[in-house]
This record gives structure tokens, C-alpha cells and sequence, in this order.
């Protein structure tokens, strides 16, 4: 193969036979459960990364239905969300992700720089109450329960703040162990669609793990929990600031 073809074929990992298709990346009926909490805010301050500044120490527990997405198949994610702003616009932080199919895995640690692991989350719902569920190994790490569509939501409100921002730190290493990329990158959701919106009562309860450590955002009080299903086009990203320059 020559030098040429090589730069035009490399998109990803393995050369010939890339872990995840080019985008772009839409998903169907994309199902949330959103548990929101306060935590500690001593516990915030000591992992998220300058120059994103804490707007308030609250959380978002995410378990995802993704049972239509491009290039990524059939598969779930649960993971935390920090409320946070950058030189005055609010967003959010990504602060862990982890899900049971490689391609994204593989594709949003690469192209974004989503902090995605391996795990075992399921969303479902039994009789009168949804529940969401991670394992990590044969271990139980994260339970969240909410009553089933109790009351409707407002979509317009919905909508709007699933068009704020997102941030992301995108860590790869060189091959001589230090870090090669290190930077902040924002990115957003695009043509949304909601197609149903409600909250209920919920409640959240994480277990300590030494390689999985969602309890380090300690469940303080338990603020909202909303379910909803919607389509959307994950947007690829930008850099916004980058570690290595500064």
C-alpha cells in the first residue's frame, strides 16, 4: 500500500478494517433516564479540569437507550454529567461513560474523547417503574429508579438545553507514554426531536469501585429524574483549549 493511500484511507483503527465508521452520527429513539443530584462540592473541585468552573455541585446520573444509532448499532451507556461553564457559556462535562459495544467506544474516545469504559448499564422498565442499572464486572456500581412517564415534561425546555454545549478532556498518549493530544473539546447535539418527555419520583444509589469510581460524586439529595426519547445528530467537535500550548 502506498504512502498516498495510506493518508486517504486513515480514518481509524485498524487500517483496513476501521472499528467505527466516518459520520455522521444519528440516532433513533435515543431513551433517557436523567437522575439529577447535589453533591459534594470539594469532591467536583478536585476532578474537573481548568478552565471549565463548576456552576453549582450538581450532577446528572445518565442512563441511555441507543437501540438505533449510525455506524454504532444497538447499545446503552450510563454515566455522570457536571453542570459547568467556560468563559460564561454553560454547559456540560462529561465526566464518565460507560457502555457495552466497542464501536463507540472505540469512536467517541478517538474522535471526541469521551471518557467511555466497558460496563454493563441496562435501562427497563418493570411494571410501574423504570430502572437503570450498571455493573462493572460482577459488581453492581450504580442504581436508578424513577416512576414510569408520572408527568409530562415542557419540550420546549428540553430542547433548549439539549442545545447548550458539552465538553470533553481528549487525552492521547505518543507512543513514548507522554501525552500527544491533551485538550478541551466542545461539541453539541443538532436536530433534535423529543419525541416524549416526563419526570417522576427517582432515586440513585452508587457503590465504591476502584476502577469504576461514579461514587467519588457522592448522591447528596436527589433534585429531578427525567425520562425521555428523542432522535438527535451528535455533532463531531472543536477544540477549545488546548494543555499542551499553554
Amino acid at each position: 500500500m502506498k504512502q498516498q493511500e495510506v493518508r486517504s484511507r486513515a480514518f481509524a483503527m485498524p487500517l483496513t478494517s476501521p472499528a467505527f465508521p466516518p459520520g455522521p452520527y444519528r440516532f433513533v429513539n435515543r431513551e433517557y433516564m436523567v437522575i439529577t443530584y447535589r453533591t459534594d462540592p470539594a469532591a467536583i473541585q478536585a476532578i474537573l479540569p481548568e478552565p471549565l468552573q463548576a456552576t453549582e455541585p450538581v450532577v446528572k446520573y445518565e442512563f441511555i437507550r441507543m437501540p438505533d444509532s449510525t455506524g454504532f448499532g444497538d447499545y446503552t451507556e450510563s454515566g455522570q454529567v457536571i453542570l459547568v461553564s467556560f468563559r460564561g457559556a454553560q454547559g456540560s462535562y462529561v465526566h464518565s461513560m460507560f457502555l457495552d459495544d466497542h464501536p463507540p467506544i472505540a469512536g467517541g474516545r478517538e474522535l471526541w474523547g469521551f471518557p467511555k469504559k466497558a460496563g454493563h448499564p441496562r435501562l427497563e422498565v418493570q411494571r410501574e417503574t423504570l430502572i437503570g442499572t450498571l455493573d462493572f464486572g460482577p459488581l453492581r456500581i450504580a442504581t436508578g429508579t424513577m416512576g414510569y412517564k408520572y408527568e409530562a415534561l415542557d419540550h420546549a425546555a428540553l430542547q433548549q438545553s439539549m442545545s447548550e454545549p458539552n465538553f470533553l478532556l481528549k487525552i492521547i498518549p505518543h507512543v513514548d507514554g507522554t501525552p500527544r493530544i491533551c485538550e478541551l473539546v466542545r461539541y453539541h447535539t443538532t436536530d433534535v426531536t423529543i419525541k416524549g418527555a416526563w419526570s417522576a419520583p427517582g432515586a440513585l444509589e452508587l457503590h465504591p469501585h476502584a476502577l469504576a469510581p461514579v461514587a467519588e460524586l457522592p448522591v447528596l439529595e436527589v433534585l429531578s429524574a427525567r425520562h425521555f426519547i428523542c432522535d438527535l445528530t451528535l455533532d463531531l467537535g472543536t477544540v477549545v483549549f488546548d494543555y499542551l500550548q499553554q
